[in-house]
């Protein structure tokens, strides 16, 4: 970013600043802005790799519909969605109210649909059930026995939100740096963290709050903190369709999950810019990863299993779209850039499915975040800032 220093200047007391942010994407400056705008004269620096960080996403701001009812993920969902629309409105962002369709493609999957529009309507969602006729008004390429229609699904441009929350972070009196990578971690109880970057800038700070991604796992360890669970690099592909075939798609589409699956669920979604983003597909290198090298002896079945469900061949994930979407072509699935997270993975071998957070002397870790995250980033930002602040006050 313009006008951000190469080495940031030493401040009194010997520091550089009170509260040093690892990571540019939506979470890491959602928490930054939270602590420039919570205590005003508190000295917070972002560090990320490059400008423009936050990945390539659909923009879908994801309701709780899939979330247990009264979970703590569920009550960020709803109030992040709620924030987050407010800020899109407050800063002139795109944002847009388009609602979700979720769909059955057999009569077997009714019931299941049945006990979703169940769930919704306990967490106070505006839930309809649609016909086919009423499906095909809506989506006349989409095959389905029945859907869903979830409107409090949003899409909105996370990147746009991203610059927003920079430049407030700024405003604010804190710092922003981009084109720094992380080399050394040096923590000493009761007087700090010190940090060395790549290019050899030294910084000192009070705390550290730790949005690295799935670089988070090696944060923690640089710092010497004990995590709770293995973190493990999980990278998806994902694809658009090509720009004469988006008219397939005209909002955002899931079918109905199957419990019997672990893999992430087939999306379809219009972004805000025109485009139609579609996956997950999991690669049978990332499950084999996942399943062979995170895990403890003894614990890896759980994962092993979600790799004989989840991994795809691109036979197999234009299949599977077609199911849905039966006019798409093989030649209309365009490779779009892959998404990359850290998946935390419990000591009973399971995939967390909840934000994780793990905090150390003079450090707060983000080890997991659901796909909810980037929506709910404004609340869940105000947690990790308070968590930052308490350990000021140690």
């Amino acid at each position: 970013m313009e006008g951000v220093p190469t080495k940031l200047p030493t401040r009194s007391g010997g520091y550089d600043c009170d509260v040093l942010v690892l990571g540019g994407g939506v979470l890491g400056l959602a928490a930054a802005r939270a602590l420039t705008s919570a205590t005003p004269g508190l000295r917070v620096v972002v560090v990320a790799q490059e400008a423009g960080s936050v990945p390539r996403r659909s923009g879908v701001v994801h309701s709780p519909i899939h979330r247990p009812p009264g979970s703590r993920e569920a009550g960020y969902t709803l109030r992040g969605g709620a924030e987050l629309a407010a800020f899109c409105a407050a800063h002139a962002l795109p944002y847009a109210r388009t609602g979700e369709l979720v769909v059955a493609g057999e009569r077997s999957e009714l019931p299941r649909l049945h006990a979703l529009v169940q769930r919704g309507r306990r967490h106070g969602l505006p839930v309809r059930e649609l016909g086919p006729a009423q499906i095909a008004r809506r989506e006349p390429h989409l095959r389905g026995v029945a859907a869903i229609h979830v409107g409090a699904t949003a899409v909105c441009d996370f990147a746009a939100v991203a610059r927003q929350l920079s430049a407030l972070v700024e405003e604010e009196g804190g710092r922003v740096r981009y084109g720094a990578r992380l080399s050394a971690v040096d923590r000493r109880t009761g007087r700090g963290v010190a940090v060395r970057l790549d290019d050899g800038t030294a910084l000192r700070t009070r705390a550290l709050v730790n949005c690295a991604g799935p670089h988070s796992a090696r944060v923690a360890r640089l710092a010497g903190d004990t995590l709770p669970a293995r973190l493990v690099p999980f990278r998806a592909e994902f694809y658009e369709l090509a720009p004469g075939r988006r008219a397939l798609v005209r909002g955002l589409v899931q079918p109905l999950p199957d419990p019997a699956r672990a893999a992430p669920n087939i999306h379809l979604a219009r972004g805000s810019d025109g485009t139609v983003r579609i996956g997950p597909r999991l690669t049978r290198e990332t499950q084999d990863a996942l399943a062979e090298n995170s895990l403890p002896t003894g614990t890896a079945r759980p994962v092993r299993q979600q790799r004989r469900h989840g991994a795809l061949s691109q036979r197999a994930f234009t299949a599977a779209v077609q199911r849905l979407l039966p006019d798409v072509r093989p030649r209309d699935l365009v490779p779009a850039a892959a998404g990359v997270r850290a998946r935390a993975v419990l000591p009973d071998g399971t995939l967390a499915d909840d934000f994780l957070l793990a905090s150390g002397p003079h450090t707060v870790h983000v080890l997991d975040a659901p796909p909810e995250a980037a929506a709910a980033s404004l609340p869940i930002g105000r947690e990790i800032a308070d968590r930052a602040l308490t350990s000021l006050a140690a």
